[in-house]
């Protein structure tokens, strides 16, 4: 593996993506000349001027003249004329999962997988090492979000422990070779990379295979993939002394998740092992958070913290960007950003919504991301926005594909179980005043999706307000 002092000069393509500009934040504060380019201004780059990154809006291969090192993220092609003068050039071309793991190399390195949860719960574990003086260092794809106030995405700090997502999408979490491998579900996605469930699982048993010996393993009980993924490495994680956690609802599972309850305005769980039971207090809502927690619990302790300390710290969680993200209430209607994007996440959601709606509807925004994805998992999509009482589907987000004209959001809603309950309406801004127009107050409505879905919260908010300002309510 390349140390993260042989690159030289970096230069990171896209650098403002989320998980881009945080490997670019964390190798300028290992004292690396970098610099990078993305196509456009946007809100990463300011962070990364300050912290000494030389950033370049626009393609232009002579911004690689000087280089050593180029990185790039899957959404780069090949015909990027940066990508293409470093290949002319014989530049080392490292992906950004290789770059994070020289980073990672010499370091107690948690990495956490999965096709849901892995933002939450690395930023789970990496809030608690914080808050139990570990002061490690982490690269999250989303800002963490603590009470002591919002940390970014990534964070270079003087302890060993080292917290990172380990992105399965494109396969490139098999870069890493960590110490602890969080596996929180094994559930297909990616299938436009993968082909089939079975790659998918394979990518998974070659990364816990990649668990440093003498390491730890958590794995969630619950998922039907994770139980596949344990049984079938059992024998390698075992020839190499890597130790199992499982953790979950289920019996059999090492850290029992009891049932969430009400409490001091957020939410208290009970973890509970053969040697202990903790309490630990959540800010955020659902089952599919807990089952995060005890997750990062479990990571934590895997890295030394007592039992009782790591529960504490955890506490000081109080959410990420845009997972239910609070965007502000308008005409007595309460809207909440979220990530989600895959049927189950989108579920999950809506659950946990329910429970924070008291008396209210849940109404739902949805922008589906990826044609691949739209078109695999349609009837599931379909029975995820039941749980809403009103949805409105907008147009497919192409993200990293070209557009399929059969694939549109209108999909989804022929799928929907209940007549009535979904809407397709295609043009982004026109659906979120579509939904708005259906709240009322009491309501909570959510904005969800992996792409630009997030833009529209302040397009429903100012909806929201017109009306009540128009029906002069206060």
């Amino acid at each position: 593996m390349t140390g993260v002092h042989e690159l030289g000069r970096v230069h990171l393509v896209g650098v403002g993506g989320a998980g881009m500009s945080a490997v670019a934040a964390l190798l300028a504060a290992r004292g690396l000349d970098v610099r990078g380019s993305d196509a456009a201004d946007g809100p990463a780059l300011p962070g990364l001027r300050a912290a000494g990154v030389r950033v370049h809006v626009g393609h232009d291969a002579e911004h690689v003249a000087d280089a050593d090192t180029l990185v790039v993220s899957s959404a780069v092609r090949e015909s990027n004329p940066e990508l293409a003068a470093a290949r002319a050039r014989g530049l080392r071309v490292l992906h950004r999962s290789e770059a994070l793991a020289a980073l990672m190399a010499d370091r107690d390195a948690v990495a956490v997988a999965g096709a849901h949860g892995k933002t939450t719960t690395s930023a789970m574990a990496a809030t608690a090492l914080l808050h139990a003086g570990a002061d490690p260092s982490f690269a999250i794809g989303g800002t963490v979000l603590t009470v002591d106030g919002a940390l970014g995405g990534s964070r270079d700090g003087r302890g060993p422990a080292f917290v990172a997502e380990a992105d399965e999408s494109d396969g490139s979490f098999l870069a890493y070779e960590p110490l602890v491998a969080v596996v929180t579900n094994v559930e297909p996605d990616h299938l436009d990379h993968y082909g089939s469930r079975e790659a998918f699982e394979d990518a998974f048993v070659a990364f816990v295979r990649r668990v440093r010996p003498g390491g730890v393993l958590v794995a969630c009980a619950d998922d039907e993939g994770a139980a596949r993924l344990v049984e079938t490495a059992a024998a390698d994680l075992a020839a190499a002394g890597v130790r199992v956690v499982t953790y979950g609802r289920s019996a059999g599972a090492e850290v029992r998740v009891g049932e969430q309850r009400p409490a001091d305005g957020g939410w208290d769980v009970d973890l509970t092992t053969d040697a202990t039971t903790v309490t630990v207090h959540l800010a955020v809502p659902g089952t599919h958070n807990a089952l995060d927690a005890a997750a990062a619990w479990a990571a934590v302790r895997a890295l030394g913290i007592p039992a009782e300390e790591a529960a504490r710290a955890l506490g000081a969680f109080r959410g990420t960007g845009r997972r239910f993200e609070d965007r502000g209430t308008a005409g007595g209607v309460r809207v909440v950003d979220d990530y989600a994007h895959h049927p189950t996440e989108v579920a999950a959601l809506l659950r946990a919504a329910r429970t924070v709606a008291g008396d209210g509807r849940v109404l739902v925004l949805f922008q589906p991301h990826l044609y691949s994805r739209t078109r695999t998992f349609a009837r599931e999509f379909g029975a995820a926005l039941d749980l809403a009482d009103v949805a409105v589907v907008t147009d497919v987000y192409a993200a990293r594909e070209d557009p399929d004209p059969s694939v549109t959001g209108a999909l989804l809603v022929e799928h929907v179980p209940t007549p009535g309950r979904a809407t397709f309406v295609a043009d982004r801004v026109d659906a979120a005043r579509a939904v708005a127009a259906a709240a009322r107050p009491g309501d909570l409505l959510l904005t969800v999706g992996a792409g630009d879905v997030t833009a529209l919260a302040p397009v429903v908010l100012e909806a929201l307000a017109a009306r009540a300002a128009d029906q002069g309510a206060p």
